[in-house]
C-alpha cells in the first residue's frame, strides 16, 4: 500500500472523529458558541474534503490491483464525510432547527439521543479504524528499522571484505617485489657464471698454447 495514502488516511480519521464530536457538542449548544462550533465545522470539512481529493489522486497513480483496494476504501470515507456534510447542513438549516426544537418539546430528549448515539457509534468506529491505521504505521516503522539495521550489517561486512581484499592486494605486491628481486639477482649470477666462464676458457686456451709452444721449443732443439 502506498505509505503517502496511508498518512493522507490516518489524517482523515483523526479529522472525521474531530468532526463528529463537534457535531455531537454542537446539538446541546445554542446562541455564539453554537456558531462558533458550526464554522469549526465547515473548515473541518473544507481540510477532510481536500484530504479526500488527495487519497483519491494518489489512489489513481497507482497499479490496477492496488488502485481498486484503495478506492474501495476511500468510498466508505466518502460516505463517512456525506454522513458528517448532512449532519452539518442539518446544524446550520434554520427550518431544521426549529423543527428539531419543536419535536425536542414534544418528544424531550428521544431525537437527540438518537443522534447522539448514532454519531457515537460513528465516532468509536472511526477511532477503532484509527487504531489499526496507527498499528499498521508503527509496523512499517518497526519494518523500516530492521531493514535500516540489515543494511548497516551488510554495509560492515563488506567493508571488512574490502579490508581483506586490499590486505590481499598488498600481500600479492609483496611476493611481486620478491619475485622481481630473485629474478634480478638469478640474472646477476648467470652473467658471473657467463663471464667466470669465458675467463676459465681463455685461462685453458692460454695453457694449451703455452704446452704446444713448449713441446715445439724442445723437439725443434
Amino acid at each position: 500500500m502506498s505509505e503517502v495514502f496511508e498518512v493522507y488516511e490516518h489524517h482523515y480519521c483523526e479529522l472525521s472523529a474531530n468532526l463528529s464530536s463537534y457535531c455531537t457538542a454542537a446539538t446541546v449548544l445554542d446562541g455564539e458558541q453554537k456558531k462558533q462550533k458550526i464554522s469549526e465545522i465547515k473548515t473541518g470539512l473544507d481540510d477532510a474534503d481536500g484530504l479526500l481529493q488527495k487519497m483519491d489522486l494518489e489512489a489513481r497513480s497507482l497499479s490496477p490491483s492496488a488502485k481498486a483496494t484503495l478506492l474501495a476504501k476511500l468510498r466508505e470515507y466518502k460516505t463517512d464525510f456525506n454522513s458528517l456534510k448532512n449532519e452539518s447542513k442539518r446544524l446550520t438549516s434554520a427550518n431544521a432547527n426549529l423543527a428539531a426544537r419543536d419535536q425536542l418539546l414534544e418528544s424531550g430528549m428521544a431525537d437527540a439521543l438518537l443522534v447522539s448515539n448514532d454519531q457515537r457509534g460513528r465516532l468509536l468506529m472511526t477511532t477503532e479504524r484509527l487504531n489499526q491505521y496507527t498499528d499498521r504505521i508503527k509496523e512499517s516503522r518497526r519494518t523500516m528499522l530492521e531493514t535500516e539495521e540489515l543494511g548497516v550489517s551488510i554495509l560492515q561486512n563488506l567493508h571488512q571484505q574490502r579490508q581483506s581484499l586490499l590486505h590481499a592486494n598488498n600481500t600479492i605486491h609483496g611476493v611481486d617485489d620478491n619475485v622481481s628481486r630473485s629474478k634480478k639477482i638469478l640474472t646477476s649470477m648467470s652473467r658471473r657464471m657467463s663471464r667466470n666462464k669465458c675467463i676459465i676458457g681463455s685461462i685453458v686456451a692460454i695453457l694449451v698454447l703455452a704446452i704446444i709452444f713448449i713441446l715445439y721449443f724442445k723437439l725443434t732443439h
